[in-house]
């Protein structure tokens, strides 16, 4: 029996590697805004800090340093994190990018898989019409030596 051989299975081949490789990089691309989000939380929670010593030290003895280094500081943060936001907008915008480079991607290698199966299913079919055409040959003979 004939084996299958398909035409352009380098080519295939060719779209799983990079396929595989966009996947990396939108892995590598999602880390990165997981990264910056956990940036985020840590400046959040240092404003949070400040914030609540802030409160202290007005509630308590009048420290008017610490309360400008404080508020100075509060500032500095909110800074911070605006700055922040913008880098994880950009992550995001990036992450977006590397998932439409993925989706095409992988429409590519389906639409290779699909011309694929198309040519399996034509070999079978001439392999099954070969198949007839020794059955019948055969039976043919049979007869015709009768």
């Amino acid at each position: 029996m004939a084996k299958f051989k398909y035409r352009m299975q380098n080519i295939l081949e060719l779209k799983e590697k990079l396929e595989s490789q966009q996947k990396i990089a939108f892995s590598l691309a999602m880390a990165k805004v997981r990264e910056e989000e956990d940036k985020l939380r840590q400046l959040l929670l240092r404003r949070g800090e400040y914030e609540k010593r802030l409160k202290e030290a007005e509630e308590g003895i009048l420290d008017l340093k610490e309360i400008a280094h404080l508020k100075t500081a509060i500032s500095t943060m909110k800074t911070l994190i605006r700055d922040q936001m913008f880098a994880i907008k950009k992550a995001n915008e990036a992450l977006e990018a590397e998932r439409r480079k993925l989706d095409d991607l992988m429409k590519d290698r389906k639409t290779h898989e699909k011309l694929r199966e198309k040519a399996f299913d034509e070999f079978l079919k001439e392999v099954s019409y070969e198949d007839m055409k020794v059955t019948d040959e055969f039976t043919g003979f049979k007869y015709s030596k009768r």
